[in-house]
């Protein structure tokens, strides 16, 4: 098992550095340069030159790349055109809230799609299965945006069940200690706190979680349906084994190898959820600073989420080929 990792380890290192590179590329392809989006309007001659020999771009292109690859490992993204302040800093104060909503998003999601999912081809057929699979089409159908418009119209403001946006209500006095709202007030002691954020948590997490919710109840559904007709199944039936055994040892087991390939694929889905997600509940997360650097063409900020959320992509995909040597041994010898 241990080789298995580092073998996958290694294999990251390549990936990585291709993706500084199509990144690096990207910075260098902007119209008039790095130096004349960073400046905006007040981009003159002299400033851009001034630019260019901060950042090293005057330099040979190899050298370039290693200073930019250099600031990469060292957490120098720069500073941030619209607020001045350090890249690095924003994203850790930004991070916690959509890792907070995505967690528990993606935690709805798998806690509810495995078990729909099998139980759709259990019970293949009947109405269970049949609402199931027109409720996944509905959850694929609908936009993200739309559907969190809907939710917050009809649940916060018709029928204040829950809070509209935001993290927090005003007029609670929440002591910030790791940035996650729900886990701060546990710590703290402060449970009106925890609860408060948990409420506002509710609308957005159900609303980010709908569409992979949809897909891994389908694709838990198929892989079951297929698992079930394989002869293993069939020959641990006839030979008399408890049929809980034969459902979570023989069919579950060998039916969630595609499941966790989705659920993994499901994270880079949860980060693109997010912006919309996060504007529509005013969530002050990653999901808002990227759409307000789309918007202020804020270059530092995209080039640092670009690559933050191209390293997530490749540490889950890591982490879904980890967990396919648990599952299944067979693949730790490819």
């Amino acid at each position: 098992m241990l080789r298995f990792v580092v073998r996958r380890l290694l294999q990251v290192i390549p990936t990585l550095l291709l993706l500084s590179l199509l990144v690096f590329w990207w910075l260098r392809s902007l119209p008039g340069g790095p130096a004349t989006a960073l400046l905006g309007d007040k981009a003159t001659p002299e400033r851009i030159a001034e630019i260019n020999r901060g950042l090293g771009l005057d330099q040979p292109i190899l050298t370039q790349y290693w200073l930019f690859l250099g600031r990469v490992v060292s957490g120098d993204f720069g500073t941030s055109t619209i607020t001045g302040e350090p890249v690095l800093s924003e994203i850790a104060r930004f991070m916690p809230a959509t890792i907070e909503l995505s967690v528990v998003a993606l935690l709805i999601a798998v806690l509810l799609g495995i078990p729909l999912g099998y139980l759709a081809a259990r019970y293949r057929g009947r109405p269970l299965d049949v609402a199931t699979v027109i409720g996944t089409l509905v959850g694929v159908a609908v936009p993200v945006f739309f559907l969190g418009y809907l939710l917050k119209q009809y649940i916060a403001v018709d029928l204040r069940l829950l809070p509209p946006s935001g993290r927090l209500s005003t007029g609670i006095d929440a002591t910030d200690v790791t940035g996650f709202a729900v886990l701060d007030g546990l710590l703290t002691r402060e449970f009106d706190a925890s609860l408060d954020a948990l409420r506002h948590l509710v609308l957005p997490a159900v609303t980010l979680a709908t569409i992979p919710l949809a897909v891994i109840v389908r694709i838990t559904r198929a892989s079951v349906l297929d698992v079930l007709g394989a002869d293993f199944v069939r020959t641990a039936n006839a030979k008399g084994l408890a049929p809980i055994t034969v459902r979570s040892r023989h069919v579950l087991r060998n039916a969630l190898l595609p499941v966790s390939t989705t659920i993994g694929l499901q994270v880079g889905l949860l980060l693109a959820g997010a912006v919309l997600t996060e504007k529509v509940f005013v969530w002050g997360g990653i999901g808002t600073m990227l759409a307000d650097a789309i918007t202020l063409k804020d270059y530092p900020r995209l080039q640092a989420l670009l690559l933050m959320g191209a390293v997530i992509y490749v540490v889950v995909n890591l982490l879904v080929d980890i967990s396919y040597a648990v599952i299944d041994p067979r693949v730790r010898l490819s």
